[in-house]
């Protein structure tokens, strides 16, 4: 008995981390924008996005003279978000502005508008701001007990300040698990929220005027 037992459990434990397994997906080849479409109010959406940004030395590029983003194909519902940014500096790329703003959006239901900005979930990235919430069109989270108030855009701030100085690398992370949502800074938890109002939806990456480069985009499905 006392080995069929046995044999039980480790049957319902590889289950388990069969039921738990993971399925990576790299959104960016390094090669083009295959996957993403890009949008800016002027001239709308772009199914070849490379009218718009563009993919050099393995990078995704942004900078111009007009805001927009790119908007992933594919929508994804419980996972964990890898991206890896910097700001760039170099002088030659034309900006709009000379404030760093930018973001990473998740959870941006399909049926939603291409509009500046859609709804969903933004991991802030700006000067002394990143790892914000941002909840965009009527989107709610809880915040440490707290239910914030729905609106066009509400930000909940970082509970701790872990953006490396500008030039340099950074590492953000975003897990989503049935309305929790765990958001990471160089390895550190830097906002969490449960109850989330929205579970599944599209990637977006933020140009807001500033050039910022991003060169990982991965997803691990959860099953």
């Amino acid at each position: 008995m006392k080995l069929i037992f046995r044999l039980l459990s480790i049957t319902l434990f590889f289950c388990y981390l069969a039921g738990n397994a993971q399925k990576k997906v790299s959104l960016f080849n390094q090669k083009d924008l295959k996957g993403w479409y890009a949008f800016e109010p002027k001239t709308g959406k772009h199914t070849d996005a490379s009218e718009v940004f563009s993919v050099e030395n393995n990078l995704i590029r942004l900078y111009g003279k007009e805001v927009g983003y790119l908007m992933s194909e594919e929508s994804f519902q419980n996972f964990k978000l890898t991206v890896e940014f910097r700001w760039n500096t170099d002088p030659t790329f034309v900006k709009k502005t000379d404030k760093r703003n930018s973001g990473v959006m998740y959870l941006v239901p399909t049926e939603t508008p291409d509009e500046l900005w859609p709804k969903g979930i933004q991991f802030q990235i700006k000067d002394k701001a990143t790892g914000d919430f941002v909840l965009l069109q009527e989107v709610t989270l809880n915040v440490n007990g707290t239910n914030t108030i729905p609106g066009r855009s509400v930000s909940s701030k970082f509970f701790i300040d872990k953006e490396k100085p500008v030039g340099e690398w950074n590492t953000l992370v975003v897990t989503v698990r049935n309305g929790c949502v765990t958001q990471k800074l160089n390895g550190k938890v830097v906002n969490k929220g449960t109850e989330a109002t929205v579970k599944e939806g599209r990637i977006l990456l933020q140009y807001e005027g500033y050039p910022i480069d991003f060169r990982k985009v991965i997803i691990k499905k959860f099953n």
